[in-house]
């Protein structure tokens, strides 16, 4: 018996061409069992033998669900590489491989002396700076500028109030004419220092603010210096940026980091929602674009189901679909999440997706290990009234799970030999009796309901 997975509907030629095929059929099927109906000819004589069991099912119309299913991979959308920010050697990491971490929890801690000392130098400078703005803020010089300027006004004064005694004596020649002379140029001299000093005071005053603006532009500078010498020592302990699963480390202990280099030094992927990446055909994503449409552009849920062939108890739904169809391969790439608070999938993972595509009502199912092949013809062993067997020419449509529709060829209420098949030959009397799933292989890998 051929693998039901292979089988394809036969109808699609004349009923000529079928009537042909079906002694084939029986044929091939008679064949089979040769060895089995010799031997059971060669006892005959001497005793004969029961009727051999099988085991059936009564075909049932029943309404199903047809899922759509596609293979995909799963992925951390937000995978991140942890890298340093600093040069340094490793000298403690502070996790497993496999762990989950938390977000900024510390995971490696580099050699932070060479960045300890640059600090306290960076300290010190800013403190040294700081001194110089002190100092360029009191203003020392202006206030000698003005000092010297108040001098030379009360020297001003003091000539202008002797030039103002001596002339009304020189006008009533009770004084010298050479003593005004001198009064004169002493006033004359002593405005001219008032001058001088006013410029000297503005040019002080310019040369200070200077100073102070430079001695604040200083210590502004060794302020961020400090605060890169800062950081430089918190980047020596390297933390977590996201939450997730951290992978193994790629530098050992007492391993160089570079800030620069290509390498990561591990990663920590998010698990929970876990992505999900798989292509569809143009004509499947035509066909899931007119299902959305149909249910008036809600969210279609899907199924995931994993490489045991569990079923993932999370439900999820497409995100995102890519923008173009790969002209290599005819597929487009669409991209679902599911919830994964449990963390049992990882990234990496093979799955199938699958979701509703149709609803189909009143459809006969039969297990796939009932139906068999020969050259394109799919059939099946029915149990008549009389308990004989006969060969039924069958058109199978879509699989649902181990169990294929059949669009023709049988009717509700016959009973279709599901076990039973190697002792099975057209005209035989047999013994049926219920199917028990059970009895049957038990290796038989159980498929997700899906298109044929």
């Amino acid at each position: 018996m051929l693998d039901s997975a292979h089988i394809q509907p036969f109808f699609a030629g004349s009923g000529r061409y079928q009537s042909l095929l079906l002694p084939i059929f029986l044929l091939g099927a008679t064949s089979t069992f040769v060895s089995c109906s010799s031997k059971a000819q060669q006892q005959e004589g001497a005793q004969a033998p029961p009727p051999p069991t099988v085991e059936v099912i009564e075909a049932k119309q029943q309404n199903t669900q047809v899922y759509a299913e596609y293979p995909g991979q799963t992925y951390a959308r937000n995978l991140v590489e942890v890298r340093g920010r600093v040069d340094g050697y490793i000298e403690r990491w502070l996790f497993k491989p496999g762990q989950q971490v938390k977000v900024g929890q510390p995971l490696y801690v580099l050699d932070l002396r060479p960045y300890r000392a640059a600090l306290q130098q960076a300290q010190g400078t800013l403190r040294q700076t700081e001194a110089d703005l002190a100092y360029a803020e009191q203003q020392t010089s202006l206030l000698q500028a003005d000092a010297n300027l108040a001098a030379a006004k009360a020297n001003l004064v003091r000539a202008q109030q002797d030039y103002e005694r001596f002339k009304p004596l020189v006008e009533q020649d009770a004084a010298a004419r050479q003593d005004l002379d001198a009064a004169t140029a002493a006033l004359r001299s002593a405005e001219a220092n008032v001058r001088a000093n006013e410029a000297n005071v503005q040019t002080t005053k310019i040369s200070t603010q200077t100073q102070v603006q430079s001695a604040e532009g200083r210590v502004q500078s060794q302020r961020g210096a400090v605060q890169t010498a800062n950081l430089n020592v918190s980047y020596g302990t390297i933390t977590s940026p996201i939450a997730g699963l951290i992978g193994d480390t790629l530098v050992p202990i007492g391993g160089l980091v570079n800030a620069s280099s290509q390498t990561p030094l591990t990663t920590v992927a998010p698990l929970d929602p876990i992505w999900v990446r798989f292509k569809v055909s143009e004509s499947q994503y035509l066909e899931f674009q007119r299902l959305r449409a149909r249910s008036g552009n809600r969210v279609v849920p899907l199924e995931l189901t994993l490489a045991d062939n569990s079923r993932f108890p999370h439900g999820g739904r497409i995100e995102n679909t890519l923008n173009q169809v790969d002209v290599r391969t005819g597929t487009l790439e669409m991209q679902a999440m599911f919830p994964n608070p449990e963390r049992v999938v990882l990234p990496g993972q093979f799955g199938r997706v699958r979701f509703i595509s149709e609803e189909r009502p009143n459809v006969i199912l039969i297990p796939q290990r009932a139906v068999t092949q020969n050259q394109n013809i799919q059939a099946v062993f029915v149990v008549g009234s009389d308990n004989k067997l006969s060969a039924r020419p069958v058109k199978t449509g879509q699989r649902v799970g181990d169990q294929w529709i059949i669009e023709q060829g049988l009717k509700p209420g016959e009973k279709v030999v599901v076990e039973g098949l190697v002792t099975a030959r057209p005209g035989a009397v047999v013994t049926p009796k219920p199917y028990r799933p059970d009895s049957g292989q038990k290796g038989t890998r159980k498929q997700g309901s899906s298109k044929g």
